[in-house]
């Protein structure tokens, strides 16, 4: 009978540290998630909005939910459903970041757990699991996307698309269940609806499922892929045609030319050098700040050669050690020269080419990749039946009763084996066909790895007997036996063997190894699927546990394929590891604290360069003096601070519009007679003009007298461009009336008010001469205080 997968807790421990017990790698895999999580939510909450942010907010704040607002580009990017976030957020809670964090924090904790699943399933189990989660949930070319809005919203779902797109195209070539293709497009969709370079998904999933599940030359490995997979492509052909139709519709081409080849090479040794390899080592140590947003990487020139080092160690070993993992960094090449050549033609050219490469956030979805391949390199793929190997006629011994033939052997999540018509295969007894593995491990694992259930034959026993076991036979795939041995319990329960760092779980000692199960002829029983002879016969009789005469199955040995997670297709590890492997090992932890500790220190140094924020400054110094103001306020509008909102981002560096999310916004016109400026601080201010005057008047106590209805010309002490300026007139006048003001061709009327007055207005307009009249002959109005210029704080 098969086991139910749970296991007897000590009285008095909970349910959780008896799972933790039974699963010490998930449980230390669920710890690292968890510390992921509040770490980076405190560091993210130590910053505030920041630059495109605040853009993204006020384009909400103006904007009703329309198709047309949501299909409206930002920076040339589709996001539509980063827009109707933001806009019901803006709509909620108004010019705030807690929310945000929030949704960062919860789009992270999904990815985080997709990608852990991911992982089981693509890769063999073990402890050694552990260092391409740690890889993933720790690495700082990672710390934007998990604290800044705009760009996590673009980021963190295209991660989430990456990872469900390749374990369902996972699924798919294992199972070939055509229900995984439509969970392979709705991925690529979501990730679309974020951000257009979701496209990358899809050669993504076309260059994994070459380099990892299709063996031959590079040409006939494509073919392959191409004439096996077909309908994975044709979905997401589809998916990709209608979107660039889309897009293309819209969009401005954003490609350009760099400016000389030294540009391109500075980029490549920028983005390579300083920030992809030293940021999957833990780097990059040391952050150059950028203003109110994310700080690029600046590492120190030693750290920079110590993580090359380190990398190209880590890439001859695991070659040297395992078969597929120079597929794998081929894999990770392959998926970073597409990102480094898209980032090319976008940023190389422009005025922010000098620091394309050492800004992480263009790079965060290569650590989804690198830490994949970093994980099929050190434990290899997760064996599986190829169900495309073809099938080898079962060995039977004479006189056995023949048992049905089993299909592929690959599980779909369901539990069950499949046969080569899609349909559930199933025992003698009709009962589905169950994956197993031989050790303790869990029965929740995710099962499109499957083993095929062997069956003793049926004989005559007493009514009242237990019926005969079933044993796990490990299927064979390309000749190579592969057993799981961290997912399934047999019973009788057992405390899991003690894992080593990069090994499987040691064979346990005294085991029958060499035993097969008795029937009740004497006779072996024969295997229900078929299996390579010539590989798997010692493999999978080590596997095969021995029966007691009470019926009940003993704890199987762990066959020598799984043991240490080596297959034996892999090349034998060299004479000097195994001669000093305690040193090696050594060595190993070593490097691993080590990259703990940078990685560590790194994430601290970009939680204080994110700590500061100008915008937050100015914007709590605005709440307060707004509350403190005096009702009747009015302000003209001004650009808030380059740190804050850069200038290049007008229209949405204006004050009215950055403050348009504001429930207590401010009121802004364009005449006053005293309007108010928010200076450089957020402080209110009243307004001066800072430009040229009018030269003083002939008339003595009135400087230029204006009245009989007559337009005065006055001189200005410099000439105006034509532009955009404040005009300022401080004048007394006799009575109520209307006057005209002239300057560079244009005109405006103002009201004027008995006695000493003043007014601005804004006016464009040049020139060195400005003209005053009054509508009213009988009014009389003096003035010698015309000025045209900017409006600035008075001081």
């Amino acid at each position: 009978m098969a086991s139910t997968g749970t296991t007897n807790a000590p009285e008095g421990t909970g349910l959780v540290g008896g799972w933790a017990r039974a699963h010490p790698v998930r449980a230390v895999a669920a710890a690292m998630i968890l510390v992921s999580l509040v770490w980076r939510a405190q560091l993210a909450s130590r910053g505030y909005l920041a630059v495109d942010d605040y853009m993204l907010i006020a384009r909400a704040a103006e904007a009703d939910l329309t198709p047309g607002f949501l299909l409206t580009l930002y920076n040339n990017h589709f996001m539509p459903a980063a827009l109707l976030i933001t806009w019901l957020v803006t709509r909620a809670v108004g010019l705030a970041y807690w929310p945000y964090v929030l949704i960062l924090t919860a789009a992270q904790a999904v990815l985080a757990v997709s990608f852990a699943r991911l992982l089981r399933t693509l890769v063999r189990p073990g402890w050694a699991l552990l260092v391409p989660l740690a890889v993933f949930l720790f690495s700082p070319l990672t710390l934007e996307a998990t604290s800044w809005w705009a760009v996590g919203v673009n980021m963190l779902p295209m991660q989430i698309a990456m990872v469900l797109a390749v374990s369902a195209q996972v699924r798919y070539v294992r199972s070939g269940r055509r229900r995984h293709l439509v969970t392979l497009g709705l991925a690529v969709l979501l990730g679309l609806l974020f951000f257009e370079k979701a496209l990358l998904v899809v050669p993504l999933v076309f260059l994994l499922t070459t380099f990892l599940f299709v063996g031959g030359p590079p040409v006939r490995a494509v073919l392959t892929t191409v004439r096996r997979y077909w309908p994975s492509w044709l979905v997401l052909t589809a998916l990709s045609l209608g979107f660039l139709a889309l897009y293309g519709s819209r969009a401005e081409s954003s490609l350009r030319r760099p400016d000389s080849l030294g540009e391109v090479f500075s980029f490549l040794w920028q983005l390579l050098g300083s920030t992809v390899v030293p940021g999957l080592l833990g780097g990059p140590w040391r952050w150059l700040p950028a203003g109110d947003g994310a700080p690029v990487t600046a590492p120190p020139e030693l750290g920079r050669w110590i993580a090359w080092v380190a990398f190209l160690v880590l890439v001859v070993l695991t070659v040297r050690l395992r078969r597929v993992a120079g597929r794998a960094w081929l894999l990770l090449a392959s998926y970073l020269t597409l990102v480094t050549a898209l980032l090319a033609a976008t940023r190389l050219g422009s005025i922010y080419s000098d620091v394309a490469g050492a800004v992480p956030r263009y790079v965060s979805d290569v650590v989804v990749v690198a830490a994949l391949c970093i994980g099929v390199a050190l434990l290899g793929l997760r064996p599986v039946p190829d169900r495309f190997a073809p099938a080898d006629p079962p060995r039977a011994d004479p006189g056995d009763d023949p048992q049905p033939a089993t299909g592929n052997g690959n599980g779909d999540g369901d539990g069950d084996a499949e046969r080569t018509d899609g349909e559930p295969a199933t025992a003698t007894d009709g009962e589905p066909v169950r994956a197993a593995t031989g050790s303790a491990g869990a029965h929740d694992e995710d099962p499109e790895i499957a083993t095929v259930e062997q069956v003793t034959p049926d004989v005559e026993r007493p009514a009242d007997s237990e019926p005969a076991p079933r044993v796990a036979v490990p299927a064979a795939a390309h000749g190579v036996i592969h057993a799981e041995y961290d997912d399934y319990d047999l019973r009788p329960p057992v405390r899991p063997p003690a894992a080593r760092p990069f090994d499987a779980p040691p064979q346990r000692a005294g085991a029958a190894a060499g035993s097969t199960p008795p029937t009740a002829t004497g006779a072996p029983p024969p295997t229900a699927a078929p299996v390579r002879a010539d590989r798997a016969e010692d493999a999978t009789r080590a596997a095969t546990p021995a029966v007691r005469p009470t019926g009940e199955p003993e704890q199987p040995a762990v066959p020598a394929a799984s043991t240490g997670g080596h297959d034996p297709e892999d090349p034998a590890p060299p004479a000097v590891l195994v001669r000093h492997r305690e040193a090696v090992s050594a060595g190993l932890a070593i490097a691993l604290v080590a990259g703990g500790l940078g990685t560590a220190w790194t994430t601290a140094r970009f939680g204080d360069e994110w700590a500061v924020k100008a915008g937050r400054t100015y914007l709590d110094t605005v709440r307060a003096e707004l509350a403190a103001a005096p009702p009747g306020t009015v302000f003209f509008d001004q650009p808030v601070p380059g740190d804050v909102v850069p200038a290049l981002s007008a229209p949405y560096n204006r004050q009215s519009k950055f403050f348009r999310a504001l429930p207590e916004r401010p009121v802004f016109v364009t005449e006053a007679e005293a309007p108010s400026l928010f200076d450089r601080t957020g402080r209110i201010t009243p307004v001066r003009i800072d430009g040229p005057t009018a030269q003083p008047g002939p008339e003595q106590a009135c400087g230029w007298k204006v009245t009989d209805g007559e337009a005065v010309r006055m001189p200005l002490t410099g000439p105006r461009d034509d532009w955009f300026w404040v005009v300022r007139i401080g004048y007394l006048s006799s009575g109520d009336s209307t006057a005209t003001f002239r300057f560079g061709g244009r005109e405006k009327r103002f009201p004027v008010k008995t006695g000493l007055n003043q007014t601005f207005f804004e006016f464009t307009g040049g020139g060195d001469t400005v003209e005053l009249s009054v509508a009213d002959p009988d009014v009389t109005l003096c003035t010698n205080e015309v000025a045209v210029g900017s409006p600035v704080p008075q001081q």
